[in-house]
């Protein structure tokens, strides 16, 4: 029963990227969904922008900007994360001097942080300074110290309490740089270069280092050639006066934001979840109150990318138009914090998991780390482990935990019952992939482990600058098996001998059809491409020659791989058939594409693609076809 086996090859992620703008800036950005340290990067976001590119917006000209080239930055005194005072008499013997506006939360700010510490090492010797500004409000001294230990930065991070330096630098972004010349005349502002953006996008490395080039022009003592480029990254945390006596201001934290955050933001901004930020407290919430306001009236926040035209799930995920109200009120009116005692009591998880309650049993992938270099494409790496079930396991639920989110990109576990460590035509038990969120299957369903099965843990690997050590695990719920009335199988339609022509937008392919061997539960749908998916959706064709479209996802998003999970199971029944249908962007105006220019196949890794509709199903315990598959293995 070869249909209800899981076609077991799954993505990586690449990473291509937005090219920076030349030329006066704008305060547009392109959103787009990311997560600390490429979730979901991975999933991750979640620090969302919107670029001027993304929307063919014209940038403004330098003379309509809030801040010309050419001003001398007033004289500042701010103290750093140990405490010490630093100004720009301090540095009057530097010929050049770079501002680094930047945050310990945003994850662009993160990854470029690593990169200025790398370009104040190499310009050392020639008196270039480097000083890091941190004005967000939520931003502790004690968080920008531990920002900087964890990330081995040397420069200096000053807290602009008052946010006096970004208010005269006229800076809107973390991180935005700026470049003094030795009479401390802002030369050059925008970006660090153009590899990363938003959403986890990437370059293998830039094709213009903006910043480097115009520090080495200023020490030449040569105009710049390029002035201005468009920081990407996350709005600065500003102070704003709270309006009071306004319809506006009887929306407060406390009492309907707060609820509202809970409702659909906390599950994943929460310590130790996969959100860079927390949104559980006034202080935190306030500081990115521009931020929530940007991405939820564009609507890439809450991540939620299906059709409404197509179904109804049961983990959707949408801002009703008087909550984005309400968002909107409470912003305007300078973010009032409320009353304390009108605040709702918080959630309950289950501390470190998304599962209902702590797993019965945990399995690591291997007995030691496994060490991800700072830098370079690691290949897939496969751990095979004895998960010590010495009986048949009824499995109800089961989630991954990377032991290093910062450079896991996915995860995959597959039910090995032969020892041998691969993943073709094997059954799989679960996924870590960027914006996945699990829970418990529906009563009476799970998934069956065999007695003496091994798991296969499929590892793809990030790196993302600094060297790390990763141990992940897979926490399994039991079930009873007297309870255990359907067995739950992940089944796929696929293409792999699609052909996606260079140069070419809207690029349309269909799938391998799965007929239904008997009557089928259908519980979920996964759509899965990669970086130059464009939309996916699956057709349900049923006996009398009718379709049926059970999911429409009209822009995909390689970043938020949702698993889209039916209110109830659907009936799928014996002899209808399901095939998936997607498109693929592999012209220049995708700006997540590695190379327009490159005819595109079938692989493994992101810059390649994939067409995988997948899908879980339950079907009785007892089925004939069942013990035929189990057969068949054996």
């Amino acid at each position: 029963m070869r249909d209800l086996d899981c076609y077991a090859r799954q993505s990586s992620q690449a990473s291509p990227q937005v090219t920076g703008t030349v030329g006066p800036l704008a305060s547009h950005c392109e959103t787009g969904a990311t997560r600390s340290s490429h979730r979901l990067v991975n999933a991750g976001l979640v620090c969302l922008v919107m670029l001027v590119l993304s929307r063919n917006l014209p940038l403004a000209a330098a003379e309509d900007g809030p801040f010309l080239l050419g001003k001398s930055v007033a004289p500042f005194s701010l103290i750093d994360y140990r405490g010490k005072a630093h100004s720009l008499d301090d540095y009057q013997s530097s010929p050049v001097l770079v501002l680094a506006v930047l945050g310990t939360e945003c994850p662009l700010a993160k990854q470029y942080s690593l990169k200025l510490q790398k370009l104040a090492e190499s310009y050392a010797g020639q008196g270039v300074t480097f000083l890091g500004i941190d004005a967000n409000r939520q931003d502790s001294l004690t968080e920008i110290a531990a920002f900087a230990r964890t990330n081995g930065l040397t420069y200096p991070i000053l807290k602009d309490l008052n946010q006096e330096v970004v208010d005269d630098l006229q800076a809107t972004r973390t991180p935005e740089v700026f470049v003094l010349d030795a009479k401390r005349v802002v030369r050059y502002r925008g970006r660090v270069d153009d590899q990363y953006s938003v959403g986890g996008k990437s370059r293998p490395a830039p094709t213009r280092e903006d910043l480097k080039l115009a520090i080495d022009e200023v020490l030449a003592g040569t105009p710049v050639s390029v002035t201005e480029t468009t920081a990407v990254g996350c709005l600065i945390g500003r102070s704003r006066p709270v309006k009071t006596g306004t319809a506006d201001s009887a929306v407060t934290y406390s009492n309907q934001i707060a609820r509202l955050l809970q409702k659909h933001c906390v599950e994943c901004h929460r310590p130790g979840e996969i959100a860079p930020f927390s949104l559980t407290d006034y202080h935190e919430v306030a500081g990115w109150a521009d931020m929530i306001l940007e991405v939820t009236q564009t609507g890439q926040m809450p991540p939620w990318h299906a059709s409404p035209e197509h179904g109804h799930f049961a983990n959707e995920r949408r801002l009703t138009p008087e909550e984005l109200s309400l968002l909107q009120q409470w912003v305007a009116a300078g973010s009032p914090e409320g009353d304390p005692a009108e605040l709702p009591p918080p959630p309950t998880y289950t501390e470190g998991w998304q599962l209902p309650r702590q797993p019965d049993h945990v399995v690591w992938m291997s007995e030691t780390p496994f060490t991800v270099p700072a830098e370079g494409t690691v290949d897939y790496q496969y751990f095979s482990v004895d998960p010590g079930l010495t009986e048949d396991k009824w499995i109800t639920g089961a989630e991954i935990i990377p032991g290093s989110r910062a450079v896991v990109h996915h995860v995959i576990v597959f039910i090995s019952t032969d020892g041998e460590v691969r993943d073709g035509d094997r059954q799989m038990l679960t996924a870590f992939v960027p914006g996945l969120r699990v829970g418990e299957y529906p009563q009476g369903m799970a998934k069956r482990i065999p007695a003496g099965a091994k798991f296969i843990f499929q590892m793809h690997y990030t790196p993302n600058g600094v060297a790390r050590e990763d141990r992940t695990q897979i926490g399994l719920l039991f079930a009873d098996p007297a309870e255990v009335t359907h067995e739950i199988r992940t089944v796929s339609t696929v293409n792999t001998k699609f052909k996606i022509q260079p140069e070419l937008d809207n690029q349309a392919f269909s799938s391998s059809v799965v007929t239904a061997p008997q009557d089928l539960q259908l519980l979920s749908l996964s759509p899965h491409m990669h970086l130059r998916g464009k939309s996916f959706r699956y057709e349900l064709t049923h006996n009398d020659g009718t379709k049926e479209v059970l999911l429409d996802v009209p822009h995909y998003d390689f970043n938020w791989q949702t698993a889209y999970k039916l209110i109830e199971p659907r009936l799928i029944p014996r002899g209808s058939k399901i095939q998936s249908f997607a498109a693929f962007d592999n012209s220049a105006r995708n700006l997540a594409n590695p190379d327009p220019s490159k005819t595109v196949k079938w692989g493994e890794q992101s810059w390649d693609e994939m067409l995988l509709g997948y899908f879980d199903v339950a079907v009785p315990r007892e089925s004939e076809l069942l013990k035929e598959s189990s057969s068949e293995k054996n």
